[in-house]
């Protein structure tokens, strides 16, 4: 009977072992912690609580994580409120924060979002585009791709659903006035963590930094958010450039495109035009698609930047 019991409880025990990850579920991007390192945390505090056997730890641990709205170690829950679709491929979605409350987000941070697909949990980095002071809500830019998992999950999204966060991680160290001018080279939804940026240097009117974006699509019709970019761009301290792969002809182009539009590729010369023409000694953000990012990256050396003056998302 007593060994019943000792089996009983040996097995009570297990069902409450963290379960480990998936290579899958680990999103490739140095998050720091990673969801591998949150299992060990959970793994080591479990083995604790067991050898103490007391569940209670359990329980108050797990009480403790869910105080914060956002967490860097648990997922916390995210009402759907918008979703708007910009091109074929990409949309715009929109999470309610409870009462007026704010994101705060440092500039460029991402956030981690959970999905299910066929009983596989899957898991992808994010980076919010709206201010980290909006009240209420943040939003986020993501691209669906045909045979992508994530994309399966997010496609199935309608207003009311809820999606799973955790974060915030990574960013850019920005302040105020740090540099003369920040050269901002971004492609598809890689202008994502430009955009916060962008905001809180417009938005202060004590920060005299230069602001160059450069945008790069395959048509016009799949830039996001232009009435955005245009508005930003009436700023003083702001330029804004186009660069599209896959246009024919810049006379089918909106006349107030025309001249900051470039067709073709963001190539090593443009990129020694672009830094070439910089008000100020520029500093250099890169987002976009692994390629872009490392062919960026030798386009910037090859323009006399070194490692110390660009930053890679």
């Amino acid at each position: 009977m007593m060994e019943e019991e000792e089996d009983d409880e040996e097995e009570a025990w297990l069902q409450l072992r963290p379960t480990e990850p998936l290579p899958a579920q680990c999103c490739g991007g140095g998050c720091k912690p990673c969801v591998f390192d949150i299992y060990y945390q959970e793994l080591a505090w479990w083995e604790k609580a067991q050898t103490k056997k007391d569940k209670s730890l359990l329980r108050r641990k797990k009480e403790e994580q869910g105080r914060s709205e956002l967490s860097l170690e648990t997922f916390q829950a995210f009402s759907i409120s918008a979703v708007e679709q910009l091109t074929d491929d990409t949309c715009q979605v929109r999470f309610a924060l409870p009462g007026n409350t704010q994101l705060g987000l440092s500039p460029g941070q991402h956030l981690i979002l959970r999905g299910t697909v066929d009983g596989l949990e899957i898991q992808r980095a994010y980076t919010p585009i709206s201010h980290r002071n909006t009240e209420g809500y943040f939003e986020v830019l993501i691209k669906c791709y045909e045979t992508g998992l994530m994309s399966q999950y997010v496609k199935s999204w309608k207003v009311g659903d809820v999606a799973f966060w955790r974060g915030p991680f990574g960013g850019f160290p920005y302040r105020p006035n740090q540099y003369g001018e920040l050269l901002m080279l971004a492609a598809g939804t890689g202008l994502a963590p430009m955009l916060p940026i962008l905001k809180e240097i417009t938005d202060n009117e004590e920060d005299e930094t230069f602001l160059t974006l450069v945008s790069c699509f395959k048509t016009f019709e799949s830039i996001y958010l232009k009435p955005l970019l245009q508005d930003q761009a009436r700023y003083w301290n702001v330029r804004t450039f186009f660069v599209l792969s896959q246009e024919a002809s810049l006379d089918k182009l909106p006349w107030s495109y025309q001249e900051k539009t470039h067709l073709g590729r963001l190539s090593q010369a443009l990129v020694q035009e672009l830094v070439d023409s910089c008000r100020k000694k520029p500093f250099a953000l890169v987002c976009g698609p692994s390629e872009f990012v490392q062919d960026m990256a030798l386009c910037l050396q090859g323009a006399g930047l070194t490692e110390e003056s660009y930053f890679l998302f």
